[in-house]
């Protein structure tokens, strides 16, 4: 594959500037969005993590510089931002400024970030209606609500501030569906992420460390210009693999344990999220076999499912009823059918869902409920299938062979009509090609 990079990627001043005209459209007079960038975050005394911009944030604006403020009304769109600093861009690198940043957007006005303390006030009165991620960031949910009392303490001036917070959703209905070209990124994120998979799948071997095959999927990921993993790798081998977010990696791999790995390369914000499961030796023993293909079979069978127009939920509850109808049919279940799923027995086994939304979060943003019922697919958005099976290593019950067992299978599927689209099916998951690829 031709290697995509982040850096090398330029700025698409018309697709930022069509987001946010779209966005605006939404709002009604008197109605104000205002979204945060994020701060960097100390990792331990001067150390900070690594930044990496606010999803919404950057989705609608493109700016990946830390503590922006973006204002948004029906008839205007401005921003405050960290101002050209010659000194500091020494130490931080260079700051597009208020300047650039009015330009490449086509924005109303821009300020420098130290005019924000002197013209919030002026931002936010006479806006009834204020559309914030109330929760997100503790500091600025105190200095929103501090303004909007002391704008509620000039009545006798005819002012007045926002009289209700609310969830910006239409914000996040945007995001749950797709572009062509948010779909082109995923794809992008989704080859990367197969060089990583299909590279420990080779090198995995006895005496190896779960850190180690973690360094491997990241080296294949900075590669091929991703920044990293979107979320945590979890590289979990033996009885490790039955805790779900396994993330220590620091464990020996041994000869006849299975390694579950689940990671998924970001790429331009876009994030993929696969789930392997394969041998540390050659071979899967019968017992790692039996439980692997029955997860295999669930996860195809709910991927042909998920088709535009099937609740999302029916997805689960149809891979529910399979699985635990085989666990029943082998003995780990007692009872009928409808017993195991009124009682929720199977979730000894199976105690997490079958798929998430996915996209710039791995738990991407999107109502799954609407009215109170489960949410009809859409052609457009993109979710995870991943069933899998979990035998605890200590339950005296299970016979020995399967206690420790831990599979889980999961690919990354656009909802297209009737002909669901794997974004990572190219990722081997077949016993057959695995064992061929550890030979």
């Amino acid at each position: 594959m031709k290697q995509p990079t982040m850096k090398s990627k330029e700025f698409d001043s018309e697709l930022f500037r069509k987001r946010i005209i779209k966005i605006q459209k939404k709002l009604k007079k008197g109605e104000i969005l205002i979204l945060f960038a994020a701060s960097h975050k100390i990792r331990n005394r001067d150390v900070e993590y690594k930044f990496r911009q606010n999803s919404d944030f950057y989705y609608l604006t493109g700016i990946k510089e830390e503590d922006s403020i973006f204002i948004l009304t029906s008839d205007s769109a401005g921003m405050f931002c960290l101002p050209k600093d010659k000194e500091k861009e020494i130490w931080t690198g260079i700051r597009l400024g208020k300047d650039k940043i009015k330009s490449m957007l086509g924005l109303d006005y821009t300020y420098d970030l130290s005019e924000w303390e002197k013209q919030k006030s002026a931002i936010l009165i006479d806006h009834h209606t204020l559309y914030y991620f109330f929760g997100e960031n503790p500091e600025r949910d105190r200095e929103i609500l501090q303004e909007i009392k002391t704008l509620s303490e000039r009545a006798r001036e005819g002012k007045f501030g926002p009289h209700r917070i609310e969830h910006p959703h239409f914000l996040h209905e945007e995001r749950l569906t797709k572009s062509k070209e948010e779909i082109q990124i995923l794809k992008n994120a989704s080859e990367i992420t197969k060089f990583g998979h299909m590279r420990i799948m080779r090198e995995s071997k006895p005496g190896m460390y779960e850190y180690e095959l973690e360094a491997l999927l990241e080296q294949e990921y900075l590669k091929y210009g991703s920044i990293g993993g979107g979320y945590g790798h979890i590289v979990a081998s033996g009885q490790n693999a039955c805790i779900l977010h396994y993330v220590n990696n620091d464990d020996l791999l041994l000869e006849g344990d299975l390694v579950l790995v689940d990671s998924g390369a970001e790429w331009n914000y876009y994030t993929a999220d696969v789930t392997r499961v394969f041998p540390v030796g050659k071979k899967f023993s019968e017992a790692q076999k039996t439980i692997y293909e029955v997860v295999l079979y669930a996860q195809k069978n709910a991927i042909r499912q998920s088709i535009a127009g099937v609740p999302f939920n029916d997805v689960h509850d149809k891979t529910v009823r399979f699985l635990a109808d085989c666990l029943r049919e082998m003995g780990f279940l007692k009872g009928n059918l409808e017993e195991i799923i009124e009682k929720q027995s199977f979730k000894k086994f199976y105690m997490h869902r079958t798929g998430h939304y996915l996209g710039m979060d791995v738990h991407d943003v999107g109502r799954y409920f609407l009215d109170g019922k489960s949410r009809p697919l859409k052609d457009g958005q993109v979710v995870t299938v991943e069933p899998g099976l979990y035998f605890d290593p200590n339950d005296e019950s299970i016979p020995k062979e399967f206690r420790g067992i831990g599979i889980r299978i999961e690919d990354d599927i656009l909802i297209n009509g009737k002909e669901p689209i794997n974004l990572t099916e190219s990722i081997p998951k077949e016993i057959v090609e695995i064992e061929a690829l550890k030979a």
